[in-house]
């Protein structure tokens, strides 16, 4: 019985995950949020069928009543966080609510599969991430100020990551966080969320050479800095922001290229001053021939990777714990070899569809401000996926970043829902400005897109017969 269960469970959880995969691009199909709300319940069945096979599957496994308490647990602070959206922002853009959901979900699932106690302190730096900045949408919506403190984004930025660099511990040859108490803060995660501002404030009205040259600066103190930290793989997201913003404000070309060029020149300034980047490269390069020293963690990876092949060996069935990290850096790895590589592929297009969005709601600011903030936290999102995903199936080099909202992590947990609240507040506040200034009765549109005020649908048919 326990094996049909784990064979059934494996299957449908892929078909699941397809079929919500699918989803995730056909709402592109409609202009408006009211069109989607089928496709957004369909997400939501989807997403809660992925959650309980696997642990259906796990308990089936283990038998202890431990994961039946953590499923129901689990599943009802998602479910928390669908409805708080719903309820504060009944009609704010439902992909990216859900799509964080499904994220968190299969984060929770792999996490409570490699180890029980680190996926429930995850789960409750989630729903306390996610109760801290549910205030957020609100105040990017109301509050148009921000492109004012550009040098109050510059200092906060590069003091955090100076602090860093001056008073954190060497680990793994890099200096990355900072504890205070018990707790362990990586400050590089929030300054990305300040730098794009910061960037955004000094390109957004002013495309000149000198407000170029200075973001340039702006950027390249952030870079060096993180460079000098050995935080190689925030340097480069930090550079790959910069350069996208820059291409969007400036709409030059010749920029683009030149940070073509830095890039190649810098990546090979980083191989010939760190021996830990040239370890990295040589285990990228040859990881069975150095399967007993660096190349062990990538070998290991595909092996699982491997070894899961295109459906997985499932939930409960592969051996993550032969991969270094796999909690964190080598998440994905793990996800493979248990759920297999058309789930893996799906997870891949799931956050795609969360950069497409995002690109989408840039496009539609006329705001200069608002649309690189938008472009900025994008790029960040999804390079960082890729940076993640990359060097674990041995695409490029390893970094070191962690895949948002799946791997086990604290600060990355709590920056990626600030990002997606981020947006969420500017996907509002557009539907906000494009309603004043039609200036004209609401459509059924209009409860579907951007906006935070309630007007139930008895206001709308009354306003529209007072037009009539």
């Amino acid at each position: 019985m326990e094996r049909i269960i784990i064979e059934v469970s494996r299957y449908l959880i892929i078909i699941f995950m397809a079929v919500y995969t699918i989803q995730c691009f056909a709402v592109f199909r409609f202009s408006n949020e009211y069109d989607r709300k089928g496709i957004y319940l369909r997400q939501n069945f989807f997403m809660v069928m992925v959650h309980f096979c696997g642990f259906l599957s796990l308990y089936a496994q283990k038998g202890d009543i431990k994961f039946f308490r953590a499923y129901l647990i689990q599943q009802i602070g998602i479910l928390a966080i669908l409805m708080a959206y719903k309820f504060i922002y009944p009609l704010a853009n439902s992909l990216i609510v859900n799509n964080m959901c499904m994220l968190i979900t299969i984060g929770l699932l792999i996490l409570t599969r490699i180890s029980y106690d680190r996926a429930m302190r995850q789960f409750y730096i989630v729903i306390g991430s996610v109760a801290a900045t549910m205030i957020v949408p609100f105040i990017i919506s109301r509050i148009k100020f921000f492109v004012k403190f550009k040098w109050v984004y510059v200092a906060v930025g590069i003091s955090s990551l100076a602090a860093v660099l001056l008073f954190s511990s060497v680990i793994n040859g890099s200096k990355l966080s900072i504890n205070i108490a018990s707790y362990t803060f990586q400050p590089s995660e929030y300054v990305k969320i300040i730098f794009v501002f910061a960037t955004a404030s000094i390109l957004a009205y002013s495309h000149s050479l000198k407000d170029v040259l200075i973001s340039a600066a702006v950027a390249l103190a952030h870079v060096l800095i993180l460079v000098a930290s050995k935080d190689l793989g925030s340097a480069i997201i930090f550079f790959m922001v910069y350069f996208a913003m820059l291409y969007v404000a400036t709409k030059n070309i010749l920029y683009y290229l030149i940070g073509f060029m830095s890039a190649g020149a810098g990546a090979y300034i980083g191989y010939r001053l760190f021996s830990h980047v040239r370890v990295r490269v040589k285990a990228f390069l040859d990881p069975m021939g150095t399967i007993t020293d660096a190349g062990y963690q990538i070998a290991q990876s595909l092996f699982a990777i491997g070894t899961g092949g295109w459906l997985g060996m499932g939930i409960g069935q592969g051996a993550p714990s032969t991969i270094p990290v796999v909690a964190a850096d080598f998440v994905f790895a793990a996800i493979c070899e248990e759920l297999g590589v058309v789930f893996g592929m799906c997870l891949i297009l799931l956050c795609l569809s969360c950069f497409v969005m995002f690109m989408n709601i840039a496009m539609k600011f006329e705001d200069p401000f608002f649309k690189l903030v938008a472009v900025g936290l994008g790029v960040a999102y999804i390079f960082q996926v890729f940076l993640t995903i990359g060097g674990v199936i041995k695409f490029i080099p390893l970094t070191g970043v962690t895949l948002p909202f799946v791997s086990y992590g604290g600060t990355s947990v709590a920056v990626t829902c600030c990002v997606f609240a981020l947006i969420q507040g500017l996907y509002i506040s557009k539907g906000r400005d494009n309603r004043r200034g039609e200036g004209s009765a609401p459509t059924p549109a209009d409860f579907a897109t951007e906006k935070l005020d309630i007007i139930d649908l008895e206001k709308y048919e009354k306003q529209n017969d007072t037009v009539k």
